[in-house]
């Protein structure tokens, strides 16, 4: 079935140029065609991040440091992209390899919030940085209204980093001490220790979404 990019393209309001960058966003690394969206999901990071951060500094001179790095939190996490993704329809794109599909890659969070990482990367190495920039912020907008509003994503991480630093306590460490699965399909488990103690563990398809976990747990047991 030929992929109807024409659609999300007006759906993100952006033409790409180059349609080889395109559609390597959604060129996930078991489907083992050469390449895979990881490098342009790399670049997508960097641009999400600043460019959040950059909206939120601008529109909030009230806000503190910590208030700052809460409510990114809260914008730039798997969840957060993963409904990004939903929202887009990006799981019809997503080039997977057979066993991936049959786990249902296409609808795991992790490879959702990494897709709309790589399509921002891509639009990045295609338009520039205004172009991209203007695809977060359209991507976010209404994310940002709802957390700004109070009704926000749990970020359990931060939560428990201001529950400690409150202590004075700032030696917060989470390890990564397992991973199962093949290299398209892994599974992380991490370790939480606070002044040197194992407090907790977690796992999840991604590094970020174990750290989540664990601090989850962490925060139940307090």
């Amino acid at each position: 079935m030929t992929k109807d990019f024409a659609s999300l393209q007006t759906k993100i309001g952006y033409d790409f140029k180059d349609d080889k960058i395109r559609s390597l966003a959604f060129v996930h690394s078991s489907a083992d065609m050469g390449e895979s969206y990881e490098r342009l999901e790399f670049l997508g990071d960097a641009v999400l991040e600043l460019t959040v951060s950059e909206l939120l500094y601008k529109q909030h001179p009230e806000f503190s440091e910590g208030q700052l790095t809460k409510t990114r939190a809260a914008l730039v996490n798997e969840a957060a992209l993963a409904k990004v993704a939903r929202v887009l329809d990006l799981s019809r794109y997503i080039e997977l390899g057979r066993g991936e599909k049959l786990s249902g890659g296409a609808q795991k969070p992790s490879i959702l919030s990494d897709v709309v990482e790589a399509l921002i990367g891509a639009v990045y190495i295609d338009g520039g940085f205004e172009s991209a920039k203007q695809l977060v912020v359209s991507l976010l907008k209404s994310s940002v209204e709802k957390v700004l509003s109070g009704g926000g994503f749990a970020d359990y991480k931060t939560r428990l980093q201001e529950h400690y630093h409150k202590k004075g306590t700032t030696d917060i460490v989470y390890e990564v001490y397992d991973e199962q699965g093949p290299p398209h399909d892994k599974t992380f488990f991490v370790k939480l220790r606070v002044d040197g103690y194992e407090l907790s563990v977690g796992s999840g398809r991604s590094k970020k979404s174990a750290e989540q976990e664990a601090a989850k747990q962490a925060l139940e047991t307090l």
